[in-house]
């Protein structure tokens, strides 16, 4: 069973319509795959639909924009209501953060004597509630600035580059907090990748068990080396939390993430419905079913 728990589509910075990457999920022989834009639920009833139609099984997810010291860190969450009101009211402040500041990343930008408007940004990011910096980067590809996604990070949207600009994240520790209170499974994601990895240690992750009930982490991801994942497979050993596999894949968006081309094997997908079981029975949450056919 290949199952990959951590994909995009252009509900958030994906390049695929939900329905489009559903489609390639089957074509790349997955039987599962869950859906986990930024900070929204919106593709949910889409890609339930086209699982349903494809007989691939489906799992419902977010991925939350968390911020620890300074640090981006980001939240995946499974089967979690997103209704609930304390965890939807963040989510809306994460969003529309997002979109506030790129007004001012394009101006930075126009600041350094990159050509970049606002309405080219908005062009790229049709059919998402967040316009973000992959949007940003899809706009200076389209008009020839750079090659790729992976360039105009690398020189301009990055932390540190000129075009970077802040925008308000959740600490881990509360965004763990409100995934659970909505019934849902929080797993950490690419724990060790990026600039993640130096707020993320051993000592993080195991206080984030303790003291808010983390479920698991994201173990073999593309951001990982060999080395990094034999530490973090041995720290959720140690824990005792779940240890998932995925792509991250973002369609066009990014380089090197094909579907499946990480995975999270059986057992440990048991283990997290099992959590999400036991998280949804502990509230009043209207949680959704993973379609397994």
């Amino acid at each position: 069973m290949r199952i990959d728990l951590h994909t995009h589509s252009n509900r958030s910075d994906g390049t695929d319509p939900v329905d489009v990457l559903i489609a390639h999920a089957q074509q790349a022989g997955l039987d599962v795959i869950a859906l986990t834009d930024h900070d929204t639920a919106d593709g949910w009833t889409d890609g339930r639909r086209a699982a349903e139609e494809l007989e691939i099984g489906f799992v419902p997810g977010i991925e939350i924009s968390c911020k620890l010291r300074g640090i981006s860190v980001h939240l995946l969450g499974y089967l979690l209501d997103p209704s609930q009101p304390e965890l939807a009211e963040e989510l809306r402040i994460v969003r529309d953060g997002r979109t506030d500041r790129i007004p001012s990343i394009v101006a930075r930008l126009n600041s350094i004597g990159v050509s970049l408007t606002v309405d080219e940004v908005l062009a790229q990011a049709t059919g998402t509630p967040s316009v973000g910096r992959p949007h940003v980067a899809d706009a200076l590809v389209a008009n020839g600035t750079v090659a790729n996604r992976g360039e105009a990070f690398d020189r301009y949207l990055a932390d540190g580059r000129a075009g970077h600009v802040s925008h308000y994240a959740i600490e881990p520790g509360r965004a763990i907090d409100l995934v659970r209170a909505a019934g849902g499974v929080p797993v950490i994601a690419h724990p060790w990748g990026r600039s993640s990895y130096k707020v993320m240690t051993q000592d993080t992750i195991a206080r984030l068990v303790a003291d808010h009930g983390l479920a698991g982490i994201e173990v073999d991801h593309q951001d990982h080396s060999a080395e990094s994942r034999a530490m973090l497979h041995r720290i959720a050993d140690e824990l005792g939390i779940i240890a998932t596999g995925s792509s991250d894949h973002h369609g066009a968006g990014k380089i090197d993430h094909e579907l499946g081309v990480n995975s999270t094997e059986p057992e440990q997908f048991e283990r997290l419905l099992e959590v999400a079981k036991a998280n949804a029975a502990a509230t009043d949450a209207q949680v959704p079913e993973a379609y397994l056919p």
